[in-house]
């Protein structure tokens, strides 16, 4: 069972790299308050993660690990709790009440809706009912 350490530790590189990069191209074109980097990086990986839960375990011959390895490894490395946390933090001591409310509401809200359209799509059920009832 030591494959799913490989697989979660390569997968996290390669989750923390695309975090980095994405830091760096969206750094290099956004220089307001709002942190626009790390928003992204929690939102592409809240509609990545309710997309894989749903869509990968209905591969019946991708293994268990697989699964663990993009979900925690891959996803896990690219989103940041933490440096949302501080980001709120900062935006808060520097006096920007608003700009830290607007940030947890847009990430909260924002989150949950990607998880849920992640989700629906990763079980094709995006569509009105009515049409697959149909």
């Amino acid at each position: 069972m030591f494959v799913i350490y490989v697989i979660v530790g390569l997968a996290g590189i390669v989750g923390a790299l695309l975090r980095y990069y994405l830091g760096l191209f969206v750094g290099a074109l956004w220089n307001g308050l709002f942190p626009l980097a790390t928003w992204l990086a929690n939102i592409i990986g809240c509609f990545a993660l309710g997309w894989l839960t749903a869509y990968l375990p209905r591969l019946r011959n991708l293994p268990p690990y697989v699964v663990t390895g993009l979900g925690t490894g891959l996803v896990g490395s690219f989103t940041t709790f933490s440096t949302f946390s501080v980001e709120t933090v900062q935006l808060l001591h520097t006096s920007h009440l608003g700009l830290a409310l607007f940030y947890v509401y847009l990430s909260m809200c924002g989150g949950l809706l990607m998880a849920w359209i992640g989700f629906r799509l990763g079980h094709g059920r995006l569509r009105a009912q009515k049409e697959t009832a149909e």
